[in-house]
């Protein structure tokens, strides 16, 4: 569509360059900027156009426009408004939706922007009325609908004004009653209560009593006789209900016009496809109570403006002009538009060019306008962030048909893709410890143990009396929180379920479960120490890329290969994976370009393989729906500009993150449909309402009312003590109006977090970035381990410390975890873990997932440390419970430690310290507990200087390799000869 300047009003230069929202009035026929101190204020004489503009995470800047018609403006003024409308759409790139809004009728997205409520005044400029300014408070009776947003509208102050389905608000000069209609519902009314807080801060300066009168109530107190007073006493309302007239629309057929020469002209159609619509061309799709106007990108400005009127004769001819009218461009079209097709093609070949905004951009340009932000904002630069505590506890089992065996310590981050696995984190939160408890499902996991793995995961959940959070995670669609919980995460190709090897047998498939005397090949990824993966892939050349490092071993050969699109960075966790796959082994550097023939022939031969990095899909703008789920289907009503006070607590909620699917469920939600939290999420994922091609293996949290996470909470301005109130939501909501909007509990304030990135504080980025140099031949580093590192510092100048050297490893993790291969377990985490083991029985397929109602903030289970529990582990049996006393003692703070065995000493971090003697390899009472690859981590300041001397500043001036080479190989390769 060709722009000149003459299609461009003067009021709407340099609009929609930033987000925000922006108004203009009409005044004699012309747009005129309306100030943001009048913003929300709509005369029923005017009409009005408003410019919606919001920028996306990647930065791009998206337009919705709506002009609003005030009951009593004149038909120019309307007139005016839309035509205005397509022109400000043409100065913003023609590609804005556009809405008509009529009074009383707006659209939820409208009414959204200026929550709670809108008011219109009555008076206007052009239309022969006179701002109304009132000298003596008038009492104003309100009649308000809607459960998500609020359509107000003022009714006569009459007794004929009330009915029973509606809520309605009287507004007096000392009191202020909200009528309950018998058959409103609660979130009706709860919402209701937030226009009478909008009304008491307005008109009354906050000052001012509130009163709720139920329907039917009679005279039961006195708030309720003074309320009928002002009606001249109670009488009964009549049963006829006074519902809006517009409520049989949607039985309307849906009806396809093309506009010729400014008419509207039927098309007789079979069946709603994208083929009927013509580019050259502008159509009308009368779908009911919503009329769609479509026009083709390459119509000009002047149809387009005929199309519209068009559609305002269409409705005055058929007796509908309050229908929503919403005007598309084509290749811009809403899902809502989209879904009335019958079919609508993922992708169509429109040419979607720049032409129209560049054009527009360089006429406001020559006027001397800012137009940068007219084309496209800049992307914000930030590095995700994981929004979850990593200083908490980890356990894994890994599930076995109907059976789950906890996995030891250094077991719990290596993962089988042939099998599924349960997980349970206990982190500090808010004021209470929380819990997130997951699945995880491998690839070529089998369905039974999926199923199992669910039904598990539930019980554990029921221990913890549904305070948790759960997740369930498909191989390849982690989220970040996952990975930085596990830390360093491994997963191997095959599985060891009994389940998955009869699987193999059932189709006489191969066993390729990894093998470490076998060919394997690994990837390795991750942005740093705290958050590095390594997965395994087929051994061939196709599976590298240029993007990421790798490591292979096959027998006693060990390479890792580094792509030429890598940093030091990425070779940094090669080194510290190496540590963890292959930890006794020297390996050979491959750089892409310069492999050996050793290396290719490993992997049976050079091939093409890719260079793109690979990774999930970002998260995109959240979207909140409401949904109902009945006899297995799912409706759902998008809530637009969201907030914490649009989650009821009757009722559940889905935000859609796109790669994240959060399953929100309120505390007073049926107990069925607690029960069907996790069906939900899938049949959103699988109705993909959007559009927006979800995964079907996104993943899903469930999220209980009182236990919100804060990766989840992120996404709000959020109170926490708004979601630890008593009651429904109207009483909630009551109580705050009548204490002025302030929740009347006290609630202790958020410990001081730790870092996000992991349990100990992360190297910056400038300090990892360092490694030393690589040489095909060199002697593999390995990194320092904290205690090893704390010595150092004692004798190291800080000042001269050779940048050469690599970055201390990450701290041992999960320091609380509750593993089989501890010597005692902590009295908490073992009652807990043998309480979780207890139940053996399983539960049926997606039964028990979400539990009943939980009144008021869930505590953590209090476990008595004189707790007895039998414990005992042999042939993968769990523990079971003998004994659980009632009562609990005192909860003492908690801290991050090594469990220690009796007789045990701790070096200054908490590690436990052995004698050198039991620490060797050949020692007739090993330590088993302990990382064999950095033994003398566990060794006394005496005894290390003892065994190994030269602890001197010299010393850690050289490079690593050389301070290896001094420690061990001068006194032999082994830690025994020393």
């Amino acid at each position: 569509m060709a722009v000149s300047m003459r299609d461009l009003d003067p009021a709407f230069q340099g609009a929609g360059q930033k987000a925000g929202i922006e108004i203009w009035r009409i005044e004699k026929l012309s747009p005129v900027a309306v100030p943001k101190s009048s913003h929300g204020k709509f005369y029923t004489g005017d009409s009005y156009i408003v410019l919606k503009t919001s920028a996306s995470k990647s930065g791009a800047l998206r337009h919705d426009i709506h002009y609003w018609l005030g009951a009593d403006t004149s038909q120019d003024e309307a007139g005016a408004a839309a035509i205005k409308t397509i022109e400000l759409d043409a100065a913003l790139g023609g590609r804005a939706v556009q809405y008509r809004e009529v009074q009383g009728h707006e659209t939820e997205k409208f009414l959204s922007y200026f929550k709670p409520c809108i008011i219109p005044l009555k008076g206007g400029i052009a239309s022969g009325f006179k701002h109304v300014e009132e000298e003596e408070y008038k009492n104003c009776l309100y009649i308000c609908q809607g459960k998500h947003v609020v359509h107000v509208k003022e009714v006569p102050f009459a007794r004929s004004s009330l009915n029973h389905d509606d809520i309605f608000i009287l507004d007096t000069k000392s009191k202020i009653f909200q009528f309950n209609g018998s058959n409103s519902s609660i979130q009706e009314r709860a919402k209701a209560l937030e226009v009478v807080q909008y009304i008491k801060d307005t008109y009354h300066d906050g000052k001012c009593d509130v009163a709720a009168i139920e329907d039917g109530k009679l005279m039961a107190d006195a708030e309720t006789g003074e309320f009928w007073g002002f009606f001249g006493g109670f009488a009964p309302l009549p049963r006829k209900t006074t519902r809006d007239e517009a409520k049989n629309i949607d039985t309307v057929p849906t009806r396809l016009y093309k506009v010729q020469k400014g008419q509207a002209e039927p098309v007789e159609i079979e069946s709603l496809t994208r083929e009927l619509l013509d580019t050259n061309g502008c159509y009308i799709v009368d779908c009911g109570i919503e009329v769609f106007v479509w026009m083709g990108r390459n119509t000009s400005l002047d149809e387009r403006k005929t199309a519209s009127g068009a559609a305002d004769e269409l409705l005055l001819g058929l007796d509908r002009p309050k229908c929503h009218v919403v005007r598309v461009i084509e290749g811009f079209e809403t899902v809502t538009f989209r879904s009335k097709f019958d079919f609508w093609p993922q992708s169509t070949n429109v040419a979607v060019t720049e032409d129209g905004r560049g054009k527009v951009a360089a006429l406001l340009k020559r006027q001397g306008l800012n137009v940068r932000g007219l084309m496209k904002a800049a992307p914000p630069k930030e590095e995700p962030q994981p929004y979850i505590d990593c200083t908490g506890n980890l356990q894994v089992w890994r599930v076995n048909g109907q059976q789950k065996t906890l996995l030891q310590a250094s077991d719990q981050s290596k993962f089988y893709s042939g099998d599924c696995y349960i997980f349970q984190y206990s982190y500090p939160g808010e004021d209470k410890e929380e819990h997130l408890i997951g699945t995880w499902f491998g690839r070529q996991s089998v369905e039974e143990d999926r199923v199992s793995a669910i039904s598990q995961a539930g019980k554990i959940i029921e221990l913890l009396k549904f305070s948790a959070t759960q997740a369930r995670i498909y191989e390849g669609y982690e989220p970040l929180q996952f990975f930085v919980i596990f830390q360093s995460f491994i997963v191997f190709k095959g599985g060891l379920s009994e389940g998955y090897k009869k699987h193999l047998a059932e189709k006489e498939l191969g066993d390729d479960t990894y093998k470490e005397d076998g060919i394997a090949l690994f990837r390795v990824q991750g942005t740093g120490p705290d958050n590095m993966q390594s997965i395994q892939v087929e051994p061939v050349a196709s599976s590298l890329n240029s993007s990421y490092c790798y490591i292979l071993h096959s027998g006693s050969s060990v390479f890792t290969w580094t792509g030429n699109l890598t940093n030091s960075e990425d070779q940094e966790l090669v080194e510290r994976q190496l540590d963890l796959i292959k930890p006794d082994m020297q390996s050979k550097l491959q750089k892409e370009g310069a492999e050996s023939e050793q290396f290719w022939e490993i992997l049976g031969g050079k091939s093409e393989y890719p260079s793109e990095k690979i990774g999930r899909d970002a998260e995109s703008d959240p979207h909140l729906f409401s949904c109902t789920f009945s006899k297995g289907e799912l409706k759902v009503t998008e809530i637009y500009n969201f907030n914490q006070d649009d989650l009821m607590t009757e009722d559940v909620f889905i935000l859609d993150c796109h790669s994240d699917i959060y399953i929100w469920v309120g505390q007073q939600v049926e107990y069925k449909n607690k029960m069907q939290a996790l069906a939900i999420g899938e049949k959103f994922l699988e109705y993909d309402f959007l559009m927006e091609k979800l995964s079907h293996q996104a993943p899903i949290y469930i999220v209980m009312e009182g236990s919100e996470p804060l990766f989840f909470t992120r996404h709000f301005s959020w109170d926490s003590t708004k979601s630890a109130m008593h009651g429904n939501s109207f009483q909630r909501k009551l109580t705050l109006v009548k204490n002025g909007g302030a929740p009347p509990i006290d609630k202790p304030k958020r410990r001081t977090p730790v870092s996000y990135g992991g349990r100990s504080a992360a190297p910056e980025k400038s300090q990892r970035s360092r490694s030393v140099s690589f040489s095909p031949d060199r002697v593999r580093v390995r990194g320092r381990s904290p205690a090893f590192n704390a010595l150092a510092a004692t004798f190291e100048n800080p000042n001269a410390r050779n940048l050469s050297t690599p970055p201390p490893m990450v701290r041992k993790l999960y320091p609380k975890s509750v593993t089989p291969d501890s010597a005692k377990l902590a009295p908490r985490s073992a009652a807990i873990a043998a309480l979780t083991a207890s139940f053996d029985k399983p539960l049926p397929a997606k039964e028990v997932i979400i539990p009943p109602s939980i009144k008021g903030s869930p505590e953590k289970p209090k476990l008595s440390t004189e707790t007895m529990i039998s414990s005992s582990q042999g042939d993968s049996k769990e523990n079971s419970v003998n004994n659980v006393t009632d009562e609990a003692p005192k909860p003492k703070p908690e801290t991050i430690q090594e469990d220690v065995k009796e007789g045990e000493t701790e070096d200054e971090e908490g590690l436990p310290i052995y004698p050198y003697d039991r620490l060797k390899t050949t020692a007739t009472d090993p330590v088993t507990e302990i990382d064999v690859t950095k033994r003398e981590t566990y060794l006394s300041l005496e005894e290390f200087r003892e065994k190994f001397g030269m602890v001197k500043e010299a010393f850690y001036k050289l490079p690593k390799w050389k301070q290896n080479k001094q420690l061990c190989s001068s006194k032999g390769s082994d830690f025994n000869s020393v």
